[in-house]
């Protein structure tokens, strides 16, 4: 293994070639690869979980895992790069997550892009190359949201050259994803304002923010504020509380959260990521228990139809 390179725990905690054989179209190319993500109701909210928060990243299995906790979807991440970026560069894999979703009824909420944690967007041509593959993918398993993060070394709230540089990146590939009706939701430990700063340079309906209410509220934001401020850039969230591990208990007030949102018009999905990051070990039968009654918790705020 490469000395320079780092554990997949490394990057986490911090923070593809075209797909063979994928026929992208102006449609899905095939029958059985469609349908991996039905449109969400903008009348109200899904309740979905990290597959990495159930210890169980790049891993089809963890739609049965949400099917059991009584999620409407999962958040699934490409792979790591040690892996190959599995869900990214297998078809095989792909159409298991289809026939899954379908099987269970559980949608793919949005594709994470955790890789990118090898990929430093100032200098690692990896950053376009993983991102422009994703949106190709994202299309043809109808996937409209991939999660871009910037946490390390990679964190962008002191940065202003680097958010001019990433603003000039997805300026190229945003309006590749525009045509395949993509998302790239950028996940950071930014204030709303700076957010603002790459999200009115770039220009794109394509470029939005990927909202973490405990992220921004363990960096000290005002989220209630945030959230109204950024209104209709956000194009999903993260449910997570530093403060507890059992939503209600800890530092996020959800019903505020659920009040700002309901200023700032945003209706959508609402995904449960745990405070703890153990994306390699399954969870306990206990730690399933504690999740179960975090996705009630948040259902009883954010309801199916409002």
């Amino acid at each position: 293994m490469n000395s320079s390179r780092v554990s997949r725990r490394e990057v986490l905690m911090g923070g593809i070639g075209v797909v063979a054989g994928l026929a992208i179209g102006g449609g899905c190319a095939s029958s059985s690869m469609c349908g991996a993500k039905k449109k969400v109701c903008h009348k109200g909210f899904k309740i979905g979980i990290c597959d990495w928060t159930m210890g169980r990243i790049a891993q089809p299995e963890a739609l049965d895992v949400a099917k059991r906790l009584g999620a409407d979807g999962v958040q699934v991440d490409f792979g790591m790069a040690d892996d190959e970026l599995p869900v990214l560069r297998k078809r095989s894999l792909q159409k298991k997550y289809v026939e899954l979703t379908k099987k269970h009824g559980v949608e793919i909420a949005s594709f994470g892009m955790v890789a990118l944690g090898w990929a430093p967007y100032k200098t690692d041509p990896r950053w376009e190359q993983w991102l422009g593959e994703g949106i190709e993918v994202s299309k043809e398993m109808g996937v409209d949201i991939i999660l871009v993060p910037f946490f390390g070394e990679r964190d962008l709230s002191g940065d202003a050259e680097g958010r001019k540089i990433v603003a000039r990146k997805l300026k190229v590939l945003a309006p590749k994803a525009e045509r395949a009706g993509v998302v790239l939701g950028l996940e950071s430990l930014m204030s709303a304002e700076q957010n603002m700063e790459i999200i009115d340079s770039v220009g794109s309906p394509a470029a939005q923010v990927y909202y973490d209410v405990g992220n921004s509220k363990n960096k000290g934001y005002d989220i209630y504020r945030e959230i109204r401020v950024l209104g209709k850039h956000i194009c999903e969230c993260h449910a997570k509380d530093y403060g507890n591990e059992m939503f209600g208990k800890g530092d996020i007030d959800f019903r505020r959260v659920r009040e700002a949102m309901d200023e700032a018009g945003y209706r959508g999905w609402i995904v449960f990521e745990s405070n703890k990051w153990e994306p390699d070990t399954p969870v306990s039968a206990e730690e399933e228990l504690k999740f179960k009654k975090n996705i009630e918790y948040l259902r009883g705020i954010f309801p199916a139809r409002v």
